[in-house]
């Protein structure tokens, strides 16, 4: 990616704030806008695709269609936006609601249809302009916590209906409704060598210091290096009303005054999420839950938001040249927060070297690898990786070791492994399994005669697993043979030890209907007002079946009369 530095920021800044129409989207609640997630912020595997919408702690408020449009999208899922609607507008932008409770009105009868029709929890409906239009201002649904939500709050974002490019929502005049004159926060700058450089007598990455200025900048320690080093900042974004600690909006950093590297959160695709495992320093998250934003590409990746000049941001510390690197932290708001890091030549010896290398195989990125040993292996394609690196590779003990996860991975690799040992009637009860202490977790298997093959996109061991024991299913007050006609639910726990929990499904009087899953309770709760359960006795049936196939059974009796 190679721009003329100054003169292309500049140009893509006026633009992302002046191509949304800023007057024609109401907000979708009616209290008043906080954030508990900002557009960007870094997830894992992901960056945030729009606002996280602050409830008041709870779930039920109204949700609210921010423009005229029509209903082009129902998506109902137990993990990610949970109950989600979309909603296409005319002038070519489309808006999504999150986490939601539930949806109301013709949305509701269409969603309700859907899931008795396909008999299933899990939906996904796609419409025509023409099939269920909704107006501003127009009740669509109750907020929620549904999905893999982490509390109540609302997930808002607004996508190019075209491209599906997700657009940071403060461009469509959100901004009227937060206010913030607060600086971002940076709270550490990091200093990376890289080719064997040696930086302040390490081979390793530091932490600088840093000075605050009487200016309200800071200046970071000196840096002393005799070859290519890189920067790493650790920073967040406050407002004045969320108290949340955000992402940030922008970065830039100058090299003796010249911009060298830039992100700027304005829009991005879905296809562009995963190299956030190469934007952060992924070694360091994943052992320490920091989040370092890397200012630099030692190889480059294609994340549209990054520009940076011919060296992907990496400096080269020349002999007899001494340079100043500024780093910038900006919000949308124009708050901004910098450090300033001296940097001159040095060649003293290194007294912390780099960590040693003890593998025996080498991985490039670019190329694919397949490494075998006894009746295991492992084939990664190119591009699985986004750098090169040495690798640990071994097989022993019924388990194949493949590194471990400290390295990112961007796409899926395959492992195979043949085992004979498992009598024929168990074979589809076998599975290859993530192997962490005494944890198993599934990973979809394929079985041809006793070849067990499986993909995944996390390194570290990998063996054969037998799961022979059913799921389980508890309800938490019995009703066998009781009158519940003053209950509007019934809720049951389901679960499994090991594959884990492939479908559920409920009978009443031998008819399907719908319970709705919770993963974060394991729970199942059927609503009695769907109008499905008869006067007086009535048979439940539940079934649940494991991803290897193990089913359980749970029956009752029960009695209910009609309330009025």
């Amino acid at each position: 990616m190679r721009w003329s530095l100054l003169t292309l920021f500049f140009c893509n800044f006026i633009v992302a704030q002046t191509q949304y129409p800023k007057d024609y989207f109401r907000p979708p609640l009616d209290i008043p806008m906080q954030l508990s997630g900002n557009f960007g912020e870094l997830r894992p595997n992901h960056f945030h695709a729009g606002f996280d919408l602050k409830t008041n702690q709870r779930e039920g408020l109204n949700v609210y269609a921010v423009a005229d449009g029509y209903v082009s999208r129902i998506k109902i899922s137990t993990y990610g936006n949970g109950k989600c609607i979309y909603i296409t507008h005319p002038n070519g932008y489309t808006s999504v609601y999150g986490h939601l409770q539930k949806v109301v009105g013709p949305i509701n009868d269409l969603v309700q249809k859907t899931h008795y029709s396909e008999r299933s929890f899990e939906i996904e409906i796609f419409l025509k302009p023409n099939e269920l239009p909704v107006t501003k201002g127009q009740i669509i649904a109750l907020s929620g916590n549904t999905g893999s939500s982490q509390g109540p709050h609302l997930h808002f974002e607004f996508r190019d209906s075209k491209t599906e490019f997700v657009i940071n929502p403060i461009f469509f005049g959100f901004d009227q409704n937060l206010k913030d004159t607060k600086k971002p926060t940076i709270s550490s700058v990091f200093v990376y060598p890289l080719n064997n450089t040696t930086v302040n007598q390490s081979k390793q990455p530091l932490l600088l210091n840093l000075a605050l200025q009487k200016d309200g900048t800071y200046l970071a320690s000196k840096v002393k290096a005799n070859g290519k080093i890189g920067f790493g900042i650790n920073a967040v974004d406050l407002d004045d009303i969320s108290h949340n600690k955000n992402g940030v909006f922008n970065v830039s950093t100058f090299l003796n005054g010249n911009q060298n590297y830039n992100y700027q959160f304005n829009t991005y695709s879905f296809d562009e999420m995963r190299y956030i495992n190469a934007f952060i320093d992924y070694p360091k998250y994943k052992k320490t839950g920091q989040r370092v934003q890397q200012l630099f590409m030692k190889t480059p990746f294609p994340l549209s938001i990054i520009k940076t000049d011919s060296a992907n941001g990496i400096i080269t510390v020349e002999q007899n040249l001494a340079s100043t690197y500024k780093i910038e932290v900006s919000d949308y708001f124009g708050n901004l927060n910098s450090v300033t890091v001296p940097i001159e030549f040095d060649t003293a010896t290194p007294i912390v070297n780099a960590e040693p290398v003890t593998s025996k195989y080498f991985i490039k990125a670019t190329k694919d690898a397949n490494f075998e040993k006894d009746n295991m292996s492992v084939f990664f394609p190119a591009g699985t990786f986004y750098d090169d690196f040495d690798m640990n590779f071994d097989v022993k003990n019924n388990r194949i070791y493949i590194h471990n996860d400290v390295v990112p991975v961007h796409s899926n690799f395959t492992i195979t492994i043949k085992d004979e040992s498992y009598p024929e009637a168990l074979r589809d009860k076998v599975f290859i399994a993530k192997i962490s202490g005494n944890n198993r977790s599934y990973n979809g298997t394929v079985r041809k005669n006793d070849v067990y093959t499986a993909k995944s996109r996390v390194l570290g061991q990998y063996g054969l697993a037998l799961d022979t024991v059913a799921p389980t299913i508890k309800i938490a007050k019995p009703i066998q043979d009781k009158w519940i006609s003053d209950m509007k639910t019934i809720q049951f726990t389901i679960g499994d030890g090991l594959s884990g929990i492939k479908s559920y499904n409920g009978y009443l009087n031998g008819n399907w209907i719908l319970f709705e899953y919770d993963n974060k309770t394991r729970k199942i709760t059927h609503k009695f007002d769907d109008g499905i359960v008869s006067e007086g006795a009535n048979d439940l049936r539940i079934e649940v079946i494991d991803n290897v196939g193990n089913s359980a059974i749970f029956e009752t009796h029960f009695f209910r009369s009609q309330q009025k």
